[in-house]
């Protein structure tokens, strides 16, 4: 979390312990008992950790989840451990459907370096909660085949591994599970067990699919030191329509900006639907209770004026991305729509909302009506031209009234155009 925005964000007075918190913004799916967590919580400062594994170059919303619970719980004095699965990441835990492809050890050791600064973003090194990092991979390369069976295989029983949910899912299919899968839960058991003894972390927390992985590490806790240790699983955000969230046109929305633009990502929370609006304030943003409430009576009162999906967008891409990076996209959306002068803008954010959108290269001779066409916003020239005569046509948000009307002197820094048909609907022009 950009620094700006890890100052600004504080534990909601409205809360005295941090697991009502958690409970009333809907983050425990499932958990071990609840009654013991709420008394774990609110007593002195605890070590909790949850792990992310390098299957990609960058985190993505789902992984934001857990990464704003982790500063959540920092917030109530909470000593969180993020962990970087150096050697999880060479397995891959078990998807439902089929075998993850194995990357080399040179792309996990770098995609390990990415992860691990987008997760101390957003935490804080300093003072009496200070965060640590970690990587499993310190703890399992000096270990040997034989010791890893003696020490940690030993305690595990082939039946309950059948019953994880993913282990299951894989068995019942036509593609089946590899040992190398099928173990994935024994080293994340170990993760857990070492980041106990070393530490003294007694909470780990992660997606509730990941549930068989996160019990793993309390039931070989139970065994080998006999203690009792404890599980967050936060839900499956999907969709009130039933489309699975975290997706746009088929692709993950990532933390990277170079993978999803800052525009992208705040028009993306823009978008999101009335039905789902409160609960996205809930679970990604760190505005307090009451204030999530007003934004609640807003949204059943007037709709229209999309208060709680502005706030959304703007809260979110704050916390990923930076105050000044939110600032200007949201004054490049409003500039795009013709409320702004695009003109004054950020040439590199301009230029990447313009390639959210559908968009062309082009010379300065080239017609408006031309690239109406071929940007989709007509679909043939006479449709071009009677939408310039009708008045309906703006270049750079002002008004064509010439069908025959060039790209010339019209390229704002960056060296590209806004073409808008009525209100809404815009394509990018990228002059050559």
């Amino acid at each position: 979390m950009p620094a700006d925005a890890l100052a600004r964000q504080n534990n909601d007075p409205g809360f005295a312990n941090v697991w009502d918190e958690l409970t009333w913004r809907g983050l425990v799916a499932v958990s071990t008992d609840a009654a013991a967590l709420k008394e774990l919580l609110g007593g002195p400062p605890i070590t909790y950790y949850c792990g992310f594994d390098p299957t990609a170059p960058s985190l993505h919303l789902g992984n934001l989840v857990q990464l704003l619970t982790m500063r959540r719980l920092q917030l109530a004095g909470h000593r969180p451990l993020g962990l970087v699965g150096g050697s999880t990441g060479l397995v891959g835990d078990p998807r439902p459907s089929a075998e993850r492809t194995l990357n080399t050890k040179e792309t996990v050791a770098e995609w390990v370096g990415y992860l691990r600064g987008q997760i101390e973003r957003f935490l804080s090194f300093e003072g009496e909660s200070a965060a640590r990092m970690v990587n499993n991979l310190d703890w399992t390369a000096p270990m040997s085949a034989i010791d890893f069976l003696r020490d940690i295989g030993k305690h595990y029983r082939v039946g309950t591994m059948l019953k994880k949910e993913a282990v299951s899912a894989r068995l019942n299919s036509d593609a089946g599970i590899s040992y190398t899968e099928f173990s994935y839960q024994i080293l994340q058991g170990l993760d857990y067990l070492e980041l106990y003894r070393s530490y003294g972390c007694v909470l780990q927390t992660g997606g509730s699919d990941q549930w068989g992985n996160l019990t793993s590490g309390t039931d070989l806790i139970h065994r080998v030191e006999g203690v009792g240790v404890h599980a967050i699983g936060t839900p499956l955000i999907t969709n009130s329509d039933g489309t699975k969230f975290g997706k746009s046109e088929g692709n993950a929305i990532w933390l990277d900006p170079s993978m999803t633009s800052p525009y992208a990502m705040y028009q993306f929370w823009l978008n999101t639907l009335d039905a789902d609006v409160i609960e996205r304030l809930k679970i990604f943003t760190f505005l307090p209770r009451t204030e999530i409430e007003r934004l609640e009576q807003a949204v059943a009162e007037e709709p229209f004026r999309r208060e709680a999906q502005r706030r959304l967008a703007d809260e979110v891409t704050s916390l990923v991305h930076g105050r000044d990076a939110a600032d200007a996209v949201i004054a490049a959306s409003s500039a795009l729509f013709g409320q702004g002068d695009l003109s004054v803008l950020d040439p590199a954010v301009l230029s990447s909302a313009l390639r959210e959108i559908p968009h062309a290269a082009a010379g300065e001779w080239s017609t408006v009506a031309q690239l109406m066409v071929e940007t989709g916003l007509s679909s043939s020239l006479g449709d071009a031209r009677r939408a310039i005569a009708q008045g309906g046509v703006h270049l750079n948000n002002r008004k064509v009234s010439d069908e025959a009307q060039t790209l010339e002197g019209s390229a704002l820094p960056g060296r590209v155009a806004v073409l808008r048909r009525g209100k809404r609907t815009l394509a990018g022009i990228f002059l050559e």
